[in-house]
């Protein structure tokens, strides 16, 4: 018996799916990012975790994968080189040594600010290109996508 499933969604409303637009939006801003931060030897998912650290301080894998709103094994991919060159240390947890904790060394903060130069040129560049109004609206209603309750897979 040869089932032939047919999609509901028209060839229209597949162009208006609105994880491809952000997903398209995301790889944009973030090659452009990348591009500013090259001379740093950062990319833009580097450049944020080593900054999410100097602002929350140690924070463990799971901690920080949440903050960035990232995987556990994706962080642990992308902070693998910054741990090689010593911007980031991976020690033991105070409260429980099992634990793995993260935390920026100095040279990280060297590097950080070094980059936040560059960064700060990419979000005048952006805004430039963008609108510095544009670019505050967006990333408030991209700050909600995130806080919002998106239901479970299993709801779809």
């Amino acid at each position: 018996m040869n089932k032939t499933t047919k999609s509901s969604a028209t060839p229209s409303q597949l162009q208006d799916c609105n994880c491809l637009a952000m997903r398209q939006a995301a790889r944009h801003v973030t090659q452009f990012y990348d591009q500013c931060l090259a001379p740093t030897g950062l990319r833009t998912t580097q450049f944020s975790i080593l900054a999410k650290l100097q602002r929350l301080g140690p924070l463990s894998i799971n901690a920080l994968a949440s903050a960035l709103v990232m995987d556990r094994t994706t962080l642990g991919r992308t902070m693998l080189p910054l741990e090689r060159d010593g911007l980031i240390a991976v020690d033991g947890a105070a409260s429980d040594r099992r634990s793995k904790e993260l935390r920026l060394t100095a040279a990280g903060a060297g590097r950080l600010r070094a980059a936040r130069k560059l960064w700060n040129e990419a979000q005048q560049r952006f805004e430039a290109a963008f609108g510095t109004r544009r670019a505050s609206t967006l990333r408030a209603e991209l700050r909600a996508v995130v806080a919002s309750e998106l239901p479970t897979a299993s709801a779809c």
